[in-house]
């Protein structure tokens, strides 16, 4: 038996496929850490040259590893928040290779979302 592979499976057009470029590569961290101010936020660049930031009171992290996080699989960004005690809290990882602008807008919103505490 012979069968004819142009009468069978997908067939498509380059138009069809209607192909794109993609952003990809770590791109610049300033886009994410130029969000940061010295009045909200602690910064801390350690000895292997990777950035800390922290919020004032503790809740928010934000790890910047350029080379990669010690003990992980290429983890470049780590992004933190505890939650109170009814909450758990959250954490996301980016690998190195995640585009920064990403990273940026991953944090703007989690920045944009976070209110000040009244106490009394």
């Amino acid at each position: 038996m012979t069968v004819e592979g142009s009468k069978h499976g997908f067939a498509t057009t380059i138009e069809a496929l209607r192909l794109r470029s993609w952003q990809v590569g770590p791109g610049q961290p300033s886009s994410v850490i130029d969000q940061f101010t010295a009045e909200d936020f602690n910064l801390i660049v350690d000895d292997r040259a990777d950035l800390h930031i922290s919020s004032k009171d503790g809740r928010f992290y934000l790890g910047w590893f350029p080379t990669g996080r010690p003990g992980t699989d290429g983890e470049g960004w780590k992004l933190a928040v505890t939650g109170p005690a009814e909450f758990p809290g959250y954490h996301v990882s980016f690998d190195v290779d995640t585009p920064a602008e990403l990273v940026a807008a991953a944090v703007a919103h989690v920045l944009a979302t976070s209110r000040p505490v009244t106490l009394g």
